[in-house]
């Protein structure tokens, strides 16, 4: 009792906070108070419309169903009401004849609500399949099954349908698109802090902590474009049939898809480069660090790559901020410069290896692989004319 006591404190502390930033600006706080308030405003005026204005015998399932249809977007929302509006007959028509047939409520809900239930997890359904379950108790439970019922709780289930998603679509219907570009400007700058640090050690030495490290950071890049890609996903559904899209300010749209593809790939070579440096510093048989020569020009291939990285996050970050085209192209043409050094490294490191015996290790061909897969990447994501050959 004593730690919750002690716990309470922080949780309204914690509570006042994010209240605080939602009414402050924009952000996820204020796009989540907006979409609550929009739930709570559909439910009243379809109470208002069904219970005050039409005086329905079932009034109550207006303002259930419009304050579970104001969804994340305007898409959802309107997918969502059909599926709740179909659950919602089929439970209560479920309910209905099998009251009608058994006259008794206990029998009745036995039959019914394994079918309702099973109907329920219908995946076409989504998460408006548990309301099934839910109308069919409502109905034999009320004992309200007889034909003129069960057309008002389909009419009004209808009703307020309409009212929730007419609310979401109408009423600052929701676009996500705020910070996206932001959030894919973090993985290049991330790649970029990776690949420099990477670039710092191999040629005076590292150990094997260090190149662990390495391996983590480059494994936790995957996982952010895992999330970059879900943003996207949520940015174009929140496009689809949304009256708001050419009223408010939108993330441009620049080959996302492929470029999130062109991301993956990029921190799968970095997850293969660190670890085949990692199987070097952990002396794996026949994965000994290449000599010394190989080292220092790997690290200006590094380099490199890493100043790619950067201008690829600033350039991301212009976006987002309508930055002045002036500076986009000063940044691009930095991007091209520092891949084609990479590119002039990576030849003098093939050179190198096809130099004489003792340089053509197993693990220098490794890294030289996986930094020839990576460059290629990188020159892809902006359709460099560097691309190595």
């Amino acid at each position: 009792m004593g730690a919750v006591r002690r716990r309470l404190p922080w949780e309204a502390a914690g509570v006042w906070s994010s209240a605080r930033r939602a009414c402050q600006g924009p952000g996820p706080e204020r796009e989540l108070l907006v979409q609550s308030l929009k739930a709570a405003g559909a439910a009243a005026l379809a109470w208002a419309v069904a219970g005050w204005w039409w005086n329905a015998p079932m009034a109550l399932m207006a303002p259930w169903a419009a304050v579970v249809l104001v969804q994340a977007t305007v898409y959802r929302s309107l997918r969502s009401a059909v599926q709740h509006v179909l659950v919602v007959t089929a439970g209560t028509a479920i309910a209905a004849a099998t009251a009608a047939l058994t006259h008794n409520t206990m029998v009745a809900m036995v039959i019914a609500l394994p079918l309702t239930v099973l109907l329920g997890n219908y995946s076409r359904f989504g998460s408006q399949g548990l309301y099934a379950a839910s109308t069919a108790l409502f109905v034999l439970a009320y004992q309200s099954s007889t034909p003129a019922d069960v057309g008002h709780r389909v009419m009004e289930t209808l009703l307020g349908a309409c009212i929730g998603v007419a609310v979401n679509a109408l009423i600052l219907p929701p676009l996500h698109t705020r910070g996206l570009r932001r959030l894919q400007a973090d993985i290049p700058h991330r790649s970029a802090l990776l690949l420099q640090d990477m670039a710092d050690s191999v040629s005076i030495g590292y150990d094997i902590d260090q190149a662990e490290e390495w391996h983590a950071a480059a494994r936790a890049l995957g996982t952010a474009v895992t999330e970059l890609r879900t943003a996207h996903g949520w940015h174009e559904e929140s496009l689809r049939l949304n009256p708001g899209r050419h009223l408010r300010r939108t993330t441009p749209a620049r080959r996302v898809f492929e470029e999130d593809l062109h991301w993956a790939h990029i921190t799968d070579h970095l997850e293969a480069l660190a670890r085949t440096l990692w199987e070097a510093a952990g002396t794996r048989p026949g994965f000994d660090l290449p000599s010394q020569p190989a080292l220092d020009i790997l690290a200006e291939l590094l380099r490199s790559a890493a100043e790619v990285c950067r201008a690829d996050a600033a350039l991301y970050a212009a976006e987002e901020d309508e930055a002045d085209g002036a500076d986009g192209e000063t940044v691009t043409a930095s991007r091209g410069r520092h891949l084609h050094e990479a590119h002039l490294a990576m030849e003098r490191l093939k050179d190198l290896m096809r130099s004489g015996p003792g340089t053509g290790t197993p693990g220098l061909g490794a890294l030289n692989a996986e930094s020839q897969r990576l460059l290629v990447e990188l020159a892809e994501v902006a359709g460099s004319p560097y691309a190595p050959r």
